[in-house]
């Protein structure tokens, strides 16, 4: 910029414009403290900056900068030129008078022609353009530190740093540490690639970085500490030092890491005085307000201020790193241990405000933001009504049930108690009732619900809906099938009446009641309506929203499958429902866990019973114990053919004692039983009882006739063994785990009856039949006669002993492989056991080395491993290679 003051060439060296002298200390760099903790990786981003004309070190108060660049300026084998900025450097003739002198005290001062400032308000543009020149006509280049430089945020001293650095050219390296986005061109510098940025995220400290430097402070924390304390204050360097203090101080330095009080601590007083006491009061005003939620925008901020400056203010902060970051699509948030500061000193400034904010947010968000947060502020209010309305009218309370984040809606009503009229909240604490299995509790509150419903006599859609949903997920958790057929066809009927939009907004709602009554249908032993609805609910729509519902029915289908006998159908389907849990990050509660028990009953008929104890103990009892009567009886089912194949009959009779609590009997858990029973006194020596026990089911069942006939037979009586394998049906829904035991139950009867060659024929089909799905469990249990015949029985090597008979014997095989290989996979895993390295496999296949790379990484996830010959190993036992 011109000035009507003409710039003296020969300048006192010892006084600034004012006639005063230069103050030394702004010359100097802070020293550092002995707790200093030295990071290679900024250094290094630094060391890269010097091919860059600008370097910005742009980030929080108390984010390191200053001590970062102090420290890599002291360990460089050249002179750095240190000026810290003062606000009396607003006034641009004071600014590059002590830029000159930095320049002079640092031993890299200008030519004596250059001159200096005459006057502290002005700068004459010529002396400007002889620095530059001075500068580009350098060896070595300038380098110059320019700290806190957010103090001197004028557009005519941005303008002249400018041209200096544009005309200085390779001649200076300018760093720039400071709070706030200078009004330098910077999108210039970042399209020309001449700037080099180091910025808040970067300099945050880094679990491994925060530990070190809380144990130069003589605090050893766990892992699992220093990364609650990183992650509490998003690794700000001001906030670990001085926890790390105030800890030192404390009897239990973990624990006060941990719980320390974000707004009576030596934080809270630095965040106050540094951060908030710098801002103008409505500054302050509209930081204290937005505490009180997590994220907000403009209009969030208009409406709990109830002004209208929130996007000024926030977007100044925002380039001022005053501790809130931009969100994107206008929304900020402010650094959490700052707003917990913020909210703890609005409480103290302003009793019971934070209540009236929390209605504010909820009233505003219901109209503008996301459901999560209209009802975590409305709870947070107190303002029940208006929260569970907000939750029924979004026809969202199906979401309590998919494990999509429940917590999220369940938490916020945690609080709130029963005794109300109101429809929308007594199905709320159904709801949140139901989902943790408080079977009584939810039931009353259901009935209030409805009570209420029917006494208002108007068409309240969304509640009646919603009652509808909890009513078939009551009829599941009761085995009740009429009430469910009720509920589902209730539903139906309301969902006209809701506009597609809204639906489709929700398709958790059809996916629930699919699997509710599909399960309930299961139950009553409707195994073909059961069938239909939840093949339905697999191919519902709506990704993560239905997850779980169609993770569920896959498991159901899983088990209809294991009930017939077919193995491997059950086995890919509770594969699948695993898989679909897995891929959305979904928790498997125990009415999901069908596909577990249904994967360790597959597991015992392959006679992998170490496999099979490992996966019916992840099968969890939820809640109060009131679990799914489908999954309660399905796993002791499972758990009492485990028990039989460990030689322990006693137990697998125990295991079934127990009836499962429901309003309608299931006859296939009542008929399983039942074969249990039989299974336990043919183990025990007594083939009468074992035929009388299925006596009353023998006809009903297939699986029932097979094994009545194998009592029958072992009872001397072949002929009404034989009748009850001819009264058969020719084909039917039945699979191998059936078939199989038949034709040895046929090769017995011919072996008993001197008929050897039509004994080896039944034997060697039973083989055959068995060997595709590995059924290694009905040879176990066919007894000593079997032994010569396999004997002579080609290629049945695969029946070797793999989980032994007694409990506690090693099982050698492995678990299954919870998701298939890919026929990519195979081929690298194949070629993986030809020796080949990475490169040759890609030579070999076409493809690129990172494509190999990537198909191993998924090939050892899937198998559990993470070597190259466990991999090859794995794949040889489970028979992949």
């Amino acid at each position: 910029m011109a000035s009507p003051h003409r710039d003296r060439t020969a300048p006192d060296p010892c006084v600034d414009p004012r006639g005063e002298p230069f103050l030394g200390t702004r010359f100097a760099a802070p020293g550092r403290p002995p707790t200093f903790l030295r990071r290679a990786r900024l250094l290094d981003h630094l060391d890269q900056g010097l091919g860059t004309p600008l370097t910005l070190v742009d980030g929080p108060a108390g984010a390191g900068k200053t001590l970062l660049v102090a420290d890599w300026a002291a360990h460089l084998d050249r002179p750095v030129a240190w000026l810290t900025a003062d606000p009396a450097d607003r006034a641009p003739g004071l600014f590059w008078a002590y830029l000159l002198q930095a320049l002079r005290a640092a031993g890299l001062g200008p030519s004596p022609g250059i001159g200096s400032p005459a006057h502290p308000a002005s700068v004459d543009r010529a002396l400007l353009a002889r620095l530059a020149a001075d500068l580009s006509g350098r060896a070595d280049p300038a380098i110059v530190v320019v700290d806190e430089f957010e103090r001197v945020p004028t557009a005519d001293l941005a303008e002249q740093l400018e041209f200096v650095l544009h005309h200085a050219a390779a001649g200076l390296r300018l760093i720039l540490v400071t709070r706030s986005e200078p009004l330098l061109p910077l999108h210039r510098h970042r399209t020309a690639g001449t700037i080099t940025e180091i910025r808040g995220a970067e300099l945050a400290f880094t679990t491994e970085e925060a530990a070190t430097l809380l144990a130069s402070h003589g605090l050893r924390l766990t892992e699992d500490a220093a990364h609650a304390l990183v992650r509490r204050t998003r690794g700000w360097a001001a906030g670990l030092r001085l926890c790390a203090l105030a800890a030192r101080q404390s009897t239990d330095p973990e624990r006060c890491l941990k719980e320390f009080e974000a707004g009576h601590s030596i934080v809270a007083d630095y965040l106050l005085a540094e951060v908030l006491g710098r801002q103008p009061a409505g500054t302050q005003d509209l930081l204290l307000r937005v505490s009180v939620v997590e994220r907000f925008r403009p209009g969030l901020a208009d409406a709990l201020t109830g002004r209208c400056d929130a996007e000024r203010i926030l977007a100044r902060l925002c380039r001022e790193n005053a501790f809130i970051e931009p969100l994107g699509q206008t929304w900020y948030r402010l650094h959490p241990l700052f707003a917990e500061i913020l909210r703890a000193h609005l409480r103290v400034r302003h009793p019971g405000l934070e209540t009236v904010l929390h209605r504010r947010a909820a009233r505003w968000l219901s109209r503008s933001g996301s459901l999560t947060e209209t009802l975590a502020h409305g709870c947070a209010a107190g303002d029940w009504e208006f929260a569970a309305r907000a939750l029924v009218d979004d026809l969202a309370i199906g979401r309590l049930f998919t494990g999509r984040c429940p917590d999220d809606l369940v938490s916020p009503f945690a609080r709130m108690t029963a005794g109300t009229d109101s429809p929308a909240q007594e199905l709320v604490l159904a709801a949140r009732a139901l989902a943790g299995r408080d079977l009584g509790h939810g039931l009353a509150r259901l009935r209030h619900a409805a009570e209420l419903l029917d006494g208002e006599g108007t068409d309240q859609v969304p509640d009646r809906l919603g009652c509808a949903l909890l009513e078939a997920f009551a009829a599941r958790l009761t085995g009740s099938p009429g009430r469910a057929e009720r509920a589902a066809a209730l539903a139906r009927d309301l969902s006209r009446s809701v506009p597609a939009e809204r639906l489709d907004r929700h398709p958790e709602l059809l996916a629930l009641l699919l699997a509710h009554v599909g399960s309930v249908r299961l139950w009553a032993g409707h195994v073909e309506e059961a069938r239909a609805a939840l093949a339905e609910a697999v191919t519902r729509p709506g990704g993560a929203a239905t997850a779980l519902p169609r993770q569920d029915a896959l498991g159901h289908l899983a088990l209809i499958d294991w009930l017939a006998g077919r193995t491997a159908g059950a086995e890919q389907r509770a594969l699948a429902a695993l898989r679909e849990a897995d891929r959305y990050g979904l928790p498997v509660p125990a009415r999901s866990g069908v596909g577990r028990l249904v994967l360790a009953a597959v597991a015992v008929e392959r006679d992998e019973l170490d496999a099979a104890e490992a996966l019916l103990d992840q099968v969890a009892t939820d809640g109060d114990g009131t679990a799914d009567p489908v999954v309660a009886a399905g796993r002791a089912l499972a758990t009492a053919r485990l028990l039989l194949a460990r030689g322990d009959p006693g137990a697998a009779v125990a295991a079934c004692a127990d009836r499962v609590t429901a309003v309608v009997a299931s006859p296939w858990a009542e008929d399983h039983a039942a074969l249990i029973a039989s299974a336990a006194r043919l183990a025990d020596g007594d083939p009468h009882a074992a035929a009388a026990a299925l006596e009353p089911v023998a006809r009903r069942l297939p699986d029932c006739a097979v094994a009545a006939a194998r009592a029958r037979l072992a009872a001397g009586d072949t002929r009404a063994a034989l009748g009850l394998l001819d009264a058969l049906p020719a084909a039917g829904p039945v699979g191998p785990a059936l078939t199989v035991r038949a034709a040895l139950v046929r090769a017995e009867a011919a072996d008993l009856a001197g008929d050897v060659p039509a004994a080896r024929r039944l034997v060697a089909r039973a083989l055959r039949e068995a060997y595709r799905e590995r059924l290694r469990r009905p040879f176990r249990e066919a007894g000593p006669w079997l032994r010569p015949l396999l004997a002579t029985a080609p290629a049945h090597d695969w029946l070797a002993p793999g989980g032994g008979g007694a409990r506690g014997e090693p099982d050698r095989r492995p678990a299954p492989v919870v998701e298939e290989l890919s026929p990519r996979e195979r081929d690298v895993l194949r070629r993986l056991a030809q020796l080949m390295s990475t490169e040759e496999i890609a030579a070999d296949l076409y493809v690129s080395v990172n494509t190999v790379k990537t198909h191993l990484k998924s090939a050892y996830r899937k198998l559990s491993v993470n070597r190259r010959a466990d991999a090859v190993r794995r794949a040889r036992a489970l028979r992949l290679l």
